[in-house]
């Protein structure tokens, strides 16, 4: 079944605290400007950001049982329960919703952990997920200062802080995304060899 994005915008909102809500309506309105400023498809990039947080607010077994069940990516059952939302709600828009870009489906897969090899789509959720307007951490303003010149910048920066606060907490790092800071930081080497 497929949905316009009307019905998803309700489907999706009623699915969370109003609070909840205004970060997704963050995501979309930053992912459609990261995507028209580094030449990306700003309805993709929309999609992916009304999407990506779709499973945020279901109990925790809930996700578990869709991973589990749907035979979806079981090292994740093993590491912060944060990060299961994502791999879920891909999974959700593509049988429930009628999504079927893999463009679209990886994005909302891979916006809290990135991966090595992350396609422009990928960055621009992420990093959208990291800078949107109510977004409020130590460091904020700089990732969006570099997202402003460089998605590979300023994502470098969102993962730096990431896995400062989860070493500051005594918390595991997930190891997909060292994986992937390590693969930004070569993707960068190889445009500036000098740095």
């Amino acid at each position: 079944m497929v949905y316009n994005r009307e019905q998803l915008i309700g489907i999706v909102s009623g699915q969370m605290p109003v609070k909840r809500w205004k970060h997704v309506e963050g995501v979309m309105l930053t992912a459609v400007e990261l995507a028209r400023r580094y030449g990306a498809d700003p309805v993709k990039a929309d999609l992916a950001a009304l999407l990506h947080d779709l499973a945020k607010f279901w109990p925790v077994e809930r996700q578990e049982a869709v991973i589990r069940e749907n035979g979806l990516n079981a090292e994740l059952l093993d590491h912060d329960k944060q990060l299961l939302h994502a791999e879920v709600a891909a999974f959700i828009s593509q049988r429930d919703y009628g999504v079927d870009d893999p463009e679209v489906l990886d994005a909302i897969r891979y916006h809290t952990s990135g991966r090595v090899g992350m396609t422009q789509m990928d960055k621009i959720v992420c990093l959208a997920d990291y800078i949107e307007p109510g977004r409020e951490f130590p460091g904020v303003e700089r990732i969006r200062e570099l997202a402003e010149v460089s998605l590979e910048e300023a994502l470098l920066a969102g993962f730096d802080s990431t896995i400062s606060f989860l070493l500051e907490k005594k918390k595991a790092i997930f190891p997909l995304t060292v994986l992937a800071r390590n693969d930004l930081i070569a993707q960068l080497k190889k445009r500036n060899p000098e740095s």
